[in-house]
């Protein structure tokens, strides 16, 4: 018996059956947004499905645009809503289209058990070139040929087609649509955003649907997303997914993450000696160095600045604190970025007093989200120059107890940042020694980094961000100190290498790399707020070693910093502080910058970023005297006070000034190096080409050698 001699309810139920895997049974989801793209699209969805001839449909954009979901939206949304649409991939079918046209074993074509239905003949470019004539028969004339029968047949539904590449010659018989990619509607990205989380949250069990910020927003909006709404709905499922457990009313930025530039020119330090990540991620090492060394040599060190000597010829502790720990701590920047603050003794003791007041009771609030670098940045930038004026002023170089005053300052700090907030965040937004160290981290050579790919695809608790058990090669870890996902670091800002995600991971997703240096500083990075205040008070801060090449012949300046009534020096102080602050807004608020000078004021502020290796080398000139006079002197300088004659047998070491003087313009000739190349890496193409460029060269040169001189 033929199919056609069959029962109809059978023949009905065969049918469901043949169509069953290629069903699409509804409308996932609308056009969202309200810009003029969106608008657009629309009104060409209104217009095909209110097309009463039933003419084919060509739908073409970017992988990941959802096109299927277009083509629903058109079917369910015409006269023939009732009817069934089917999907059927274009790039799988064979080259004689036996899937479609031939019979099955029942007897049934998929065209015939389709009837009036839509067909959606997906990916039409990716087709068999022998293929290709029959399909665009079927979209042009609804006919096709059996290859059972040899004889014509006709579809009586509508045809709908999509395709990421060209395809002229079905272009030119069918409506065609085209899909915006999300790179050009931005401006609906925020609505895409709420959308996703929306749905999603829903889907998860979350009873109310957190908040998404603006900050959020405008950094996604600088990301191309090439996988489009395809891959903004992966990032808002594995957003959602970090935060399942807490569930806050506002989503972290932290557990946004999308692709990043390319990495390359780097190098696996742990890929090449895997003892070394051993050695390097034991608890032990970092527990032992951090809470059984440096906290109690901080105690010791303040302890020895109060009661011993105040001078730095006497008091070994000054000499450890301005002739090698900002020596060291400047050199280091270039190589290992933010190291210092992983065993920073001003955290150590944060860390040690969240322990003693949660042992007691007392829980820290949930680390803030959002921008918290909008109202955080000015405080820490605002200490920073605080800590500048006192040392100047003051004289803290040396006055001993003065200069534990400082210390014993920012660790009050730290310790009441840690009982206010979780984790580190007055080390990540507060610290204003943190704050330059994450700037200069951004110069280093070196990074710690996970592969996104692993980590999105094997990994299911997030334990390096938020700490968790311990599972399979990974360790029990309380999270990232400072709140972020090692996928999603952009640059070295925040990450201090304590090595806390490495101990976590189960995957071995976290390396170790080697890179070119300054390699975090690129055209299309996204400063965070504030950072610019940061690099112009740093600047202030050279120019306030050599106020007096700069303000000495003004009326009323005085002698010098240290000595005469307070005010007046305090003024000229502040003064030289505030220089290039007051010349970058004259800058910037300079009439006269072209046609766009929203883009104008945007490259003047990553300008700022170019000055980083000119002032990394000036702040390195202005301690090198120290250092390399001084620093040789600690052992006879500690033992002056109480054993003379032992500090005079034992030995010292002290720098010839040539050699000092040598050093000096060898760093900065580094510096203005290091500037030059930048600022053509950050602005190009400039309008005036290298000969600015030079002009820049020999007057940072020229200028960094007047103050060495006077160093």
């Amino acid at each position: 018996m033929t199919s056609t001699q069959q029962d109809p309810a059978e023949n009905a139920r065969a049918c469901l059956l043949r169509l069953a895997p290629y069903l699409l049974g509804r409308v996932r989801r609308g056009v969202v947004g309200s810009s003029r793209y969106a608008q657009k699209l629309r009104e060409a969805i209104r217009d095909a499905a209110a097309d009463g001839s039933g003419g084919p449909v060509l739908i073409s954009g970017e992988p990941g645009l959802e096109k299927d979901n277009i083509a629903a939206l058109i079917h369910f949304g015409s006269v023939a809503r009732h009817q069934l649409l089917v999907q059927v991939n274009c790039a799988l079918l064979r080259p004689d289209g036996a899937e479609l046209f031939a019979a099955g074993a029942d007897g049934l074509t998929l065209i015939d058990c389709l009837g009036a239905g839509g067909l959606l003949l997906d990916q039409i470019d990716k087709a068999d070139p022998l293929l290709r004539p029959a399909l665009l028969k079927l979209a042009r004339s609804g006919r096709w040929v059996s290859p059972d029968d040899g004889h014509e047949h006709q579809f009586p539904g509508r045809v709908f087609l999509t395709a990421e590449t060209t395809a002229p010659d079905f272009d030119a018989c069918c409506r065609h649509i085209r899909v915006p990619p999300l790179r050009v509607r931005r401006q609906d990205l925020g609505e895409w955003l709420r959308y996703g989380v929306r749905q999603k949250a829903r889907s998860l069990g979350w009873a109310t649907p957190p908040a998404v910020s603006e900050g959020l927003i405008k950094r996604l909006q600088t990301y191309d997303f090439p996988g489009n709404i395809r891959e903004l709905t992966l990032v808002i499922e594995r957003a959602l997914r970090q935060c399942a457990d807490d569930r806050p009313v506002v989503l972290p930025d932290e557990v946004f993450w999308t692709g990043r530039r390319s990495q390359r020119a780097r190098f696996d330090l742990w890929r090449w000696k895997p003892q070394l990540r051993d050695v390097m991620r034991s608890p032990l090492l970092w527990n032992g160095l951090l809470f059984g060394v440096v906290s109690w040599v901080f105690v010791l060190v303040n302890l020895w600045l109060w009661f011993g000597p105040q001078d730095r010829a006497h008091n070994g502790a000054l000499n450890m604190f301005w002739a090698w720990w900002w020596p060291v701590i400047l050199l280091t920047y270039p190589v290992v970025g933010r190291l210092w603050c992983s065993f920073c003794p001003f955290m150590v003791w944060g860390e040690i007093s969240q322990r003693i007041a949660g042992a007691l009771g007392w829980q820290p609030a949930r680390w803030p989200r959002g921008d918290s670098d909008a109202w955080a940045a000015p405080i820490l930038s605002a200490g920073f120059a605080a800590i500048l004026l006192w040392e100047a002023v003051w004289n803290l170089e040396n006055t001993a107890w003065l200069s534990s005053c400082l210390l014993l300052l920012i660790t009050l700090g730290a310790v009441i940042g840690s009982l206010r907030f979780e984790k580190r965040f007055w080390c990540r937004h507060l610290c204003p020694v943190g704050g330059m160290n994450a700037l200069f981290a951004k110069l280093a050579i070196s990074e710690l980094r996970a592969q996104a790919g692993i980590c999105s695809g094997s990994c299911t608790s997030y334990a390096c961000f938020k700490g968790g058990p311990a599972e399979g090669e990974g360790l029990a870890t309380a999270g990232c100190p400072l709140g972020t996902h090692p996928a999603h670091l952009e640059d070295n800002r925040n990450c201090v290498l304590c090595l806390t995600c490495a101990q976590a991971c189960p995957h071995r997703s976290v390396q170790l790399r080697l890179r070119p240096p300054a390699a975090d500083l690129q055209r299309d990075m996204d400063p965070p707020a504030g950072e610019a205040g940061l690099i112009l008070v740093l600047a202030g801060g050279v120019c306030l070693h050599h106020w007096q090449k700069l303000l000495g012949g003004v009326a009323l300046a005085p002698a010098n910093l240290q000595e005469g009534p307070l005010l007046p020096r305090l003024a000229f102080a502040a003064l030289a502080l505030a220089l290039p602050a007051g010349v970058f807004l004259l800058v910037r608020h300079q009439r006269g910058w072209g046609r766009r000078p929203e883009k104008a004021a945007s490259r003047l502020r990553l300008s700022l970023y170019a000055l980083l290796p000119l002032l990394w080398a000036l702040m390195l000139v202005d301690h090198l005297p120290l250092g390399m006079a001084e620093a040789g002197l600690v052992l006879p300088v500690s033992a002056s006070p109480w054993w003379p004659q032992l500090a005079a047998r034992l030995p010292g070491w002290s720098a010839d000034g040539h050699v000092i003087a040598f050093c000096q313009s060898l760093v900065m000739a580094v510096g203005v190096a290091g500037s030059v190349v930048l600022l053509r890496r950050l602005l190009q193409p400039l309008r005036w080409g290298w000969l600015a460029l030079g002009w820049l060269a020999l007057g940072l040169g020229a200028g960094g050698r007047w103050m060495v001189a006077g160093g």
